[in-house]
């Protein structure tokens, strides 16, 4: 992130000079042009504000949100505009450079205008935009007792992100009007501690499901993101956050498997810690969780990040029919219309949302409940996934 700053930097200052000109182009008012720069002292206060709370270690509380919030509504919007301002300033180049045209400025500040509106929204009514995803999936080893049985999975909860109680109450009503047999949990229930859980325990304790409530823990739940000060502390929040899943009603599965069972026959269902590529700390052992699963059962996987499905999962020896997964959020930015998929995090995980198959075995990845970093969503929305089970 250090190397990049230069260049963010000069981004931000090239995208600032451009758009300024444009809004000059379109008015003289004293008012307008010194209030445009002053936001953008404002920002540079709060990140200077910022520096100096890390360095004296006092916490910095919402002011990263808010802070990080305010930068991609000034900052976005300007960046998006400019490869129009570019564009016709070359082609002045060869027009012996005439004056800026008024509808080139026009154009520009009306882009700028209509994706600032769309990061409004994304941060105010998006962030609580739940959607439904349902799928049916065809097995043919699934038990006839399970044909037709359902599961709402959710993932990426991140309870230290929320401030609206309403918009939580929200999904959580529609996640019980699911009426599935299984609740699943993939994992990040909190950003970096279990104390983010205690305003929400009513709420969330609210969910249910006649076949159980099973979860599993993703990166964040470890407490790897944040400063302890000292391991012992960093343990027992992890102690905690175990004891959270437990008064929440959820059976946190641990590198181990379980079996759901109905009438006379049943399913395996295993979950591991999180275990991911690049930097993330691999807790996972998928040959532990399954070493007392037979082979010939019906096997549903419960693991955080979606990396560990071809690095691990599909090459394991015994066939998971079903794996559940989270951990992108669909980057909370993107576009799904008409069954086109796009997201910057595509580049990153090559399975980053919905539903994937390989040699007759399928990934899900959930988009995720929550939000983190940028408080809000846009085009990809928060998700609750219901997947049907049927014998083929």
């Amino acid at each position: 992130m250090i190397k990049r700053l230069p260049f963010i930097l000069l981004a931000w200052i090239l995208a600032d000079i451009y758009f300024f000109r444009a809004v000059e182009t379109l008015t003289n008012n004293e008012f307008i042009l010194w209030a445009y720069w002053l936001v953008d002292l404002l920002i540079a206060a709060g990140f200077i504000s910022l520096i100096v709370r890390r360095s004296t270690n006092r916490p910095p509380g919402n002011s990263i949100a808010l802070l990080m919030g305010l930068t991609l509504l000034v900052f976005v919007p300007k960046i998006l505009a400019l490869p129009v301002l570019l564009l016709e300033d070359i082609t002045r180049l060869f027009r012996h450079f005439p004056p800026p045209a008024v509808w080139v400025s026009q154009m520009a500040v009306c882009i700028a205008a209509f994706v600032f509106v769309s990061l409004l929204y994304g941060m105010t009514g998006g962030r609580h935009r739940y959607k439904v995803h349902r799928l049916t999936l065809k097995f043919d080893d699934l038990p006839d007792a399970f044909d037709g049985f359902t599961i709402t999975q959710l993932s990426d909860i991140h309870a230290g992100s929320f401030t609206s109680r309403k918009g939580v109450e929200k999904g959580i009503t529609l996640v019980n009007k699911q009426n599935s047999d299984l609740l699943l949990f993939t994992g990040d229930l909190v950003n970096n501690k279990a104390s983010e859980m205690a305003p929400w325990m009513e709420t969330f304790g609210k969910l249910k499901a006649p076949f159980g409530k099973y979860s599993v823990l993703g990166n964040h739940d470890y407490g790897d993101y944040t400063s302890w000060e000292s391991d012992t502390a960093k343990a027992q929040n992890l102690v905690r956050l175990k004891e959270v899943h437990k008064e929440l009603g959820f059976k946190l599965l641990l590198n181990n498997a379980v079996q759901i069972k109905k009438d006379s026959a049943a399913i395996a269902l295993i979950g591991v810690e999180n275990w991911g590529k690049g930097g993330f700390h691999k807790y996972g052992s998928l040959t532990k969780a399954a070493a007392n699963v037979a082979d010939d059962e019906f096997k549903i996987l419960m693991s955080h990040d979606p990396s560990h499905w071809e690095a691990k999962t599909l090459e394991n020896s015994k066939h998971i029919n079903l794996a559940l997964a989270g951990h992108t959020h669909g980057m909370q930015f993107g576009i799904e219309l008409f069954g086109f998929q796009w997201s910057p995090v595509k580049y990153v995980y090559p399975q980053w949302a919905g539903l994937y198959q390989r040699d007759g075995k399928y990934l899900y990845v959930n988009r995720g409940f929550g939000f983190l970093g940028f408080k809000g969503r846009l085009g990809i929305w928060p998700e609750i996934t219901v997947i049907t089970l049927k014998k083929r």
